[in-house]
């Protein structure tokens, strides 16, 4: 049975990004079905996978991130409007019975991300 897992790294300061907010979602042709909500701990991960098992299917998924709300606790001038705000990553899960890990490095500025397991 698969999992799905996400961390966020801060590369303007080198770190494991704190208490990152997201959202995961399901997409089902137009309709959007929030699945979970939570933050990322002292490493950046989230305590535990975001779906695993059943739970983890076959589809499209969001992973919505709030980037500019964390630089900005940290103190990082940032413009308004903000230049990387809310970062929102649509991915899809071909075989849930795979790992899906689903990683951001991110700055103020620009973001990545790669399929990790």
């Amino acid at each position: 049975m698969g999992k799905l897992s996400t961390h966020v790294l801060d590369t303007v300061h080198g770190v494991p990004a704190q208490g990152v907010a997201l959202e995961l979602y399901r997409l089902n042709g137009d309709s959007r079905t929030l699945l979970t909500q939570t933050a990322t701990n002292q490493d950046g991960r989230c305590d535990a996978p975001l779906l695993s098992g059943p739970a983890l299917t076959q589809g499209v998924y969001e992973l919505v991130f709030h980037a500019g709300d964390y630089f900005a606790r940290k103190g990082v001038p940032l413009p308004e409007p903000r230049f990387v705000d809310q970062v929102v990553l649509r991915f899809g899960v071909a075989n849930p019975d795979e790992n899906y890990h689903v990683p951001l490095v991110v700055t103020p500025w620009t973001w990545s991300t790669y399929r990790g397991s």
